[in-house]
């Protein structure tokens, strides 16, 4: 296992290598407008992963990985001449899925700002369910005033009177209850 930042610095040295070789031109007509991306490399130095773009259609795309394919031996040789490492690491180069990737991303954010602009357009037009103030509002003086008044005013001064139960039992109170032949007590 090799020091993280010594395979950073191999991953980075053969990103501009492959990119200055590819700029200078590959003798390959099926080779598109081609954006070398990133680099990983392995942590034994044995295999170098090459990211790419390419401008283009579908068939461009397929059409210069498979030119980038053929010069893989080309381009690992170019790549050894030019490090200072004992192994030179395998080429793989795989299709970056970046532009791609930034399209959807740039679809989901135009969805979100039309779903923004949406719910604030009914929020301009909404309505409370309620009151437009829910809370409840303290009271002045002058309503704890008045319902003082009302209460003074009801007629609460009648008393109902007292009622011992010996004196419905003896007859002395009519207590309402009806006897079997239909008379009161």
């Amino acid at each position: 296992m090799v020091d993280a930042q010594r395979a950073r610095k191999m991953a980075d040295r053969i990103h501009e290598i492959v990119a200055r070789r590819l700029e200078r031109g590959i003798k390959d007509p099926r080779l598109g407008f081609v954006t070398i991306t990133d680099v990983k490399v392995t942590g034994d130095l044995q295999h170098a992963s090459v990211f790419y773009t390419v401008y283009g259609t579908d068939e461009e795309r397929a059409d210069t990985g498979a030119a980038l394919k053929s010069a893989t031996g080309m381009l690992r040789s170019e790549v050894g001449k030019n490090i200072t490492a004992r192994l030179t690491p395998s080429l793989e180069f795989i299709l970056d899925a970046l532009p791609e990737n930034a399209a959807s991303i740039d679809r989901l954010l135009q969805e979100a700002r039309q779903r923004d602009q949406d719910s604030q357009t009914v929020a301009a037009t909404a309505e409370y369910a309620g009151d437009s103030d829910p809370y409840v509002k303290p009271r002045d003086e002058d309503d704890y005033d008045d319902e003082d008044d009302d209460l003074d005013d009801d007629d609460t001064d009648e008393v109902a009177p007292v009622v011992d139960e010996a004196d419905v039992e003896s007859g002395a109170v009519d207590d309402g209850t009806v006897e079997p032949d239909g008379s009161t007590r």
